[in-house]
């Protein structure tokens, strides 16, 4: 019998595959890239026309030797890397490096891993799409470029280990100019004013909006200005001019990208991007769920296309039909438009079987992953769903020469909210309003005016700076959490209660990124490039031409920079720790695995400790600080800073606050302080959260 091995990236991806193919199959994973750019040299030979110089990646040589093993017993070999441009790639340089060119080998793609859509990519095998390839391939040398040419000049001009990149300068950049908009903005008053109405001397009450005087709308800048119009209109008789009544709907959202599934999964569940795309891997390349064995549970994870498979729609069609009735069914097909190229090659993410609702497997799957396939499956049923509709209702009200405004609205049929809920507007008015006619009797009760001021744009968080990132054409699915993951871990940017603030070190760095090398963080030609790569990609340009024309003008800008910029000094942040060798106060460095202390008299004195992130509270068992730690996993608790002579620890936040009750420690639990003493079990709102949200 024929002998057919196929080749994987991840071990996890190659046994679920394994349970879908026979035994004359043999599956084997590569453990992602084999090859790659020389990590201590530019690894592009600029003279010889930009040729790249690939080697094998350290500690993968036994990987490769297992597979030439294989590849020798093998009749036919099939490479099933992920369907994208990364994948391809990966296909590209396995079949370099295991020497394939007189094998019988051929490259299968699928968008799920279930049994169909792995046996008809068997059927479908195709050769490797070297434009695909190339676009990678170009992609890579691109960002080896700017990386290795412009970040020494950032050791040299700033300080070591810094780094810049095509596409993280441009986010940083985003970032500093967001802050630098929030610095710059000036507040503006303005008031809003609502009358309080009586209808027909009973108990029910309107509140009016002030919209303006038959001339039209009037902004309401001061006191005195809001106090002149009360005075005028205590005197007037409130009129019902116009009674509109109507109907809108709200569509059914579309079902998941990469940028909108990080983005949801940010606001809904508090999930990093990073995180998010752990996550979404895992339940892409299989998890075990009782009698099915380990199956993939959602499509391919990095996608900007919305596109649905006619087979996954009639079988949502089916599931929505027999759970929630035919009325549910959506009666056309809900599209994204933009103008944007879109890699439609790929589906949406969506769940592989729709009918493995969440609640089925609930049991199968650890919390998160659970929350996070819950996310995606809801989103996807949501998005073959009718629109919901809102019966509304809006009053004009008159009151002399000036002019108030009411309205409501009510959901009548709640279609894809059944199963996806979204910010449901508030209907403060609506039963009052549903007797009201155009001869009801108005009565003023009073007025309620309230001061406002405009707000500055808001501090970018992770969602906002993706969404920002795909608007703007910047990167694609794949680089969206890897670019905030590095400028977080360079300290340019820091995350704090999901916004992102820009550091002394990251405005530095973006400084001399515009000052020196502007075309790098300049957004539309970052977006242009992008745009570039993707005609690589469909064969209309070639890779090298690319390369020819950026790489000149990036290498004299490097030379001109490391003539003529300035340096700055960025000094260490100073502690009240003191070092036990020198008496020095001790300063804060960051290494690979975050924040620890070192003496400022390196390379003299070399006294290094762990850095406690304090929280500001007294530890309640032997009144030394609190602070932030980490267990081996990376799960974040907080505990007494003598661990372990002291024991306490506790997964919530400790508060300064003190419970009434007992006198206990309270914790922080959303926006709750609870007692820590679960047999006192106090619960109060936390003030403090609450003035964080405002």
């Amino acid at each position: 019998m024929a002998k057919n091995l196929v080749i994987v990236e991840s071990p996890a991806k190659a046994n679920t595959i394994k349970k879908f193919l026979g035994s004359n199959y043999e599956v084997i994973a590569s453990n992602g890239h084999v090859r790659d750019l020389p990590k201590s040299t530019l690894g592009i030979d600029v003279e010889n026309d930009y040729e790249p110089k690939y080697i094998t990646i350290r500690g993968k040589g036994e990987v490769l030797a297992k597979l030439r093993k294989e590849v020798k017993k093998a009749d036919k070999i099939y490479l099933a890397t992920d369907p994208d441009r990364e994948g391809e790639a990966i296909s590209w340089h396995l079949y370099e490096a295991l020497k394939l060119q007189d094998k019988n080998c051929e490259r299968i793609t699928f968008n799920e891993i279930t049994k169909n859509a792995v046996k008809n990519s068997i059927k479908q095998a195709r050769k490797i799409d070297m434009n695909l390839v190339d676009a990678q391939q170009v992609r890579r040398m691109l960002d080896r470029m700017v990386g290795y040419k412009i970040s020494p000049v950032l050791w040299i001009k700033i300080k070591r280990g810094l780094s810049a990149g095509r596409v993280q300068s441009v986010a940083l950049r985003l970032i500093c100019d967001r802050e630098e908009e929030i610095n710059d903005f000036i507040p503006k008053e303005y008031w809003s004013l609502d009358a309080l109405l009586k209808v027909d001397n009973g108990k029910t009450n309107l509140c009016c909006k002030f919209l303006g005087n038959k001339e039209g709308k009037i902004e309401l800048t001061s006191k005195e200005q809001v106090e002149e119009i009360k005075k005028k209109v205590k005197k007037e008789t409130f009129v019902i001019d116009e009674i509109k009544t109507g109907e809108r709907t709200k569509k059914a959202p579309t079902p998941f990208t990469t940028s909108t599934l990080q983005q949801d999964a940010s606001a809904k569940l508090n999930f990093s991007t990073q995180k998010t795309m752990r996550l979404a891997q895992q339940l892409y390349e299989g998890i075990p769920i009782k009698g099915h064995g380990t199956i993939g549970l959602i499509t391919y994870l990095r996608t900007d296309s919305v596109r649905v498979s006619e087979e996954a729609k009639e079988n949502a069609k089916g599931y929505i039909s027999e759970h929630y009735g035919e009325e549910y069914l959506a009666q056309e097909e809900n599209k994204k438009t933009d103008n944007k190229k879109i890699q439609d090659a790929h589906e949406a993410i969506r769940p592989t079987y729709v009918d493995l609702s969440p609640v089925k497997i609930k049991e199968e799957l650890p919390r998160d992953l659970f929350r996070l396939y819950q996310l995606i499956y809801n989103r996807f049923l949501a998005s073959r769903m009718a629109a919901a509709k809102y019966e509304t209702k809006n009053i004009k009200i008159s009151a002399g020469e000036y002019r108030f405004n009411v309205s409501s609205s009510k959901i009548v049929f709640d279609g894809f909210m059944a199963v996806y809920k979204t910010e449901e507007e508030k209907d403060e008015n609506g039963k009052k309003m549903k007797s009201l006619d155009e001869t009801a009797k108005l009565s003023l009760e009073g007025f309620e005016e309230k001061q406002h001021f405009t707000q500055p744009p808001s501090h970018y968080t992770e969602a906002l700076l993706v969404k920002a990132l795909e608007e703007l054409g910047i990167g694609r699915p794949s680089t969206y959490a890897p670019t905030i993951t590095t400028i977080l871990a360079r300290r340019y940017i820091v995350k704090e209660n999901k916004n992102l603030y820009v550091t002394e070190l990251g405005e530095a760095v973006n400084q001399m990124m515009k000052q020196a090398f502007p075309s790098i963080v300049d957004v539309n030609f970052t977006a242009n490039m992008e745009s570039l790569l993707d005609d690589v990609g469909e064969g209309l340009v070639k890779w090298k031409t690319v390369l020819r024309n950026f790489y000149p003008d990036l290498n004299e800008a490097v030379i001109l920079a490391e003539k003529e910029l300035e340096s700055v000094k960025i000094e260490d942040e100073v502690t009240e720790e003191i070092c036990e060798e020198c008496g020095k106060n001790m300063v804060i460095k960051y290494g690979p695995h975050g924040k620890f202390l070192a003496c400022p008299g390196f390379p003299e004195c070399r006294f290094t400790k762990q850095y406690f992130e304090k929280i500001g509270v007294e530890c309640p068992k032997c009144k030394n600080d609190i602070v932030l730690r980490k267990t081996k996993k990376g799960r974040k608790y907080y505990g007494c800073i003598r661990i372990p002579e002291c024991d306490f620890m506790s997964w919530q936040k400790p508060s300064n606050t003190k419970c009434p009750e007992c006198g206990g420690i309270m914790l922080e639990k959303g926006n709750k302080l609870l007692c820590m003493d679960e047999q006192c079990g106090f619960v109060i709102e936390n003030k403090l959260s609450q003035n964080e949200k405002v």
